[in-house]
């Protein structure tokens, strides 16, 4: 799949609601759904490349697998919040990409994922990411 054709922002946003499944007993964002929320977010924009997990798996034989994350918890979210996942690309390299993933209930930031993604093929194996992917992604960064 190629990508679109119009270049993408350069922050992918994503609206999350808290629903009950999320939270612990006391209506607290359980701590390892900031990383499901993150993974989301990170999969729509790469749908606004013009790209999607399957065809990229089918087409070129590659996934993407976590390397490094980290996350820095400053607020905790709470049941029915409406949040928002911005995500910007850092360094997008021949076989990796970095993004800074910015969690706000309305404007007040609560959290950070930074992480770190390899490219990989169906082994596990680390292998090249396609070219245009990959100058879709380096022409998107801040």
């Amino acid at each position: 799949m190629t990508g679109t054709g119009t270049r993408p922002s350069s922050e992918g946003r994503f609206p999350i609601r808290v629903y009950y499944e999320d939270t612990d007993a006391g209506g607290i964002v359980y701590h390892a759904n900031y990383l499901r929320f993150a993974e989301r977010a990170r999969t729509e924009l790469l749908r606004t490349h013009g790209y999607d997990h399957p065809t990229l798996n089918r087409t070129y034989g590659m996934g993407f697998a976590v390397r490094r994350c980290t996350v820095d918890f400053i607020r905790p979210a709470k049941l029915d919040d409406a949040l928002e996942v911005r995500t910007t690309i850092g360094k997008a390299g021949a076989a990796s990409i970095e993004m800074d993933q910015r969690i706000f209930r309305a404007d007040e930031h609560i959290a950070t994922v930074t992480v770190q993604l390899a490219c990989i093929d169906g082994r596990g194996a680390p292998i090249r990411m396609p070219a245009e992917l990959r100058q879709s992604m380096q022409s998107a960064k801040l």
